[in-house]
C-alpha cells in the first residue's frame, strides 16, 4: 500500500534450537528484550512520522499559494489557512515529543511512556496531515500526478509498526494508572 522500499513480511520459525551461549539475558526474557528495544526504536519511528507530516504541510502550503479560486490563492481562504495552521501545530508538537523521548534514551532514562506518546501522537498527526494535504489539493490530491496521494498511503504504516496506536494507548494508560496508586 505504501512505503514500498520497506520490504516487510512475516517470518516463521519451527523447531529452532538456540545454543546456550547465544541466549540473551536467559531463557524466557525475549519479551522484555523486545520491549526495551521498542523504547529505543519508537522515538525514531515518531521522527519519521513527523518528517512525513512536515512534508504534507510543505506540499499543502506550496499548492495553496499556487492554486487560485475567486481570483486569489486558496491559502487566503480561512478554511485552507486553518487547515495549514492545524497541520503546523501537529508537526511542532509531535517534533517536541519525539525529541523528548529520544533525549530520555540518550540520558539513560526509562522512556516507555514518552516513547509511546511520541509514537502515537506523531503517527496520528502524519495520517491527519496526509488526509488534510489531499483535501487542500482537492481532486488533484487524489491522483498520482501530485505527491500527496503517496504520502497518504505511506502515512498509514506509522499507526501499525513498532506497536499499533492501540498498543501505545495501553502503555500510556498503564503508566497513568500506575502513577495514581
Amino acid at each position: 500500500m505504501g512505503q514500498r522500499a520497506s520490504d516487510t513480511r512475516g517470518v516463521t520459525f519451527e523447531d529452532v534450537r538456540v545454543p546456550k551461549e547465544n541466549v540473551l539475558l536467559g531463557e524466557g526474557a525475549g519479551f522484555k528484550i523486545a520491549m526495551g528495544t521498542f523504547d529505543k526504536s519508537r522515538p525514531s519511528v515518531a521522527c519519521g512520522a513527523v518528517g512525513l507530516a512536515q512534508r504534507c504541510l510543505e506540499e499543502a502550503t506550496k499548492y495553496s499559494q499556487e492554486r487560485k479560486t475567486f481570483g486569489v490563492p486558496i491559502a487566503q481562504h480561512q478554511a485552507i489557512a486553518f487547515i495549514l495552521a492545524d497541520m503546523a501545530v501537529g508537526v511542532e508538537s509531535s517534533r517536541l515529543m519525539w525529541m523528548k523521548a529520544a533525549w530520555e534514551v540518550d540520558n539513560g532514562m526509562r522512556n516507555s511512556y514518552s516513547a509511546s506518546i511520541a509514537k502515537l501522537l506523531a503517527s496520528d498527526v502524519a495520517n491527519r496531515n496526509a488526509s488534510e494535504a489531499v483535501q487542500v489539493f482537492g481532486g488533484a490530491g487524489f491522483n498520482s500526478e501530485y505527491p500527496v496521494e503517496k504520502l497518504m498511503r505511506d502515512a498509514k504504516i506509522f499507526q501499525i509498526y513498532e506497536g499499533t496506536s492501540q498498543i501505545q494507548k495501553i502503555v500510556i494508560s498503564r503508566h497513568v494508572l500506575s502513577s495514581w496508586k
